[in-house]
């Protein structure tokens, strides 16, 4: 199934995704930066990319939505799309919590916790972004007609049964 939600021919979701997945890993990365060089700015840096990350993750997850909608109901597809979209709201919940916890700080400066959220997030999103490449890969959600919607995993090493396919 193609994506419900489209712009110029192109799918929403997975446009809209890059923006915050890239933000909210820069933030750990200023993370990492403040924790190794104690340096005044970077914990500043990593706050406004962990708000702008939040607040486009929710953008995002409006469109993921839509074409989760359209997923037949009772497919593996629409079972990996559902732990994929939920496990994408805890990451960006970890995230808004990070950053209320700073907020709440003295110059954005992170405790404990706040630095827990954000390293459990970056690495659930690495969890949940291989679910969706696993639906648009593997299941062919949002690119094809044709898509195997009740596919095995990629890590099952069994085929699809559909024939393989490149763009130009």
């Amino acid at each position: 199934m193609e994506s419900r939600a489209k712009a110029m021919g192109h799918g929403i979701h997975p446009i809209m995704i890059v923006f915050p997945l890239g933000l909210l890993a820069t933030s750990v990365i200023f993370d990492v930066l403040y924790l190794i060089t104690d340096r005044a700015g970077f914990q500043i840096s990593a706050a406004y990319t962990i708000g702008v990350g939040v607040i486009g993750g929710l953008v995002a997850a409006v469109f993921g939505l839509i074409d989760w909608r359209a997923i037949p109901a009772g497919t593996r597809a629409k079972r990996v799309g559902a732990v994929h979209g939920v496990g994408n709201v805890v990451v960006v919940l970890l995230f808004a919590v990070s950053w209320l916890l700073r907020r709440a700080a003295d110059n954005w400066d992170p405790n404990a916790l706040a630095l827990i959220c954000s390293f459990a997030g970056i690495i659930l999103v690495g969890v949940t972004g291989w679910l969706g490449g696993e639906l648009v890969e593997r299941l062919g959600i949002s690119v094809s007609e044709n898509a195997g919607v009740n596919a095995p995993s990629s890590l099952s090493r069994r085929s699809t049964g559909r024939p393989r396919t490149r763009g130009v």
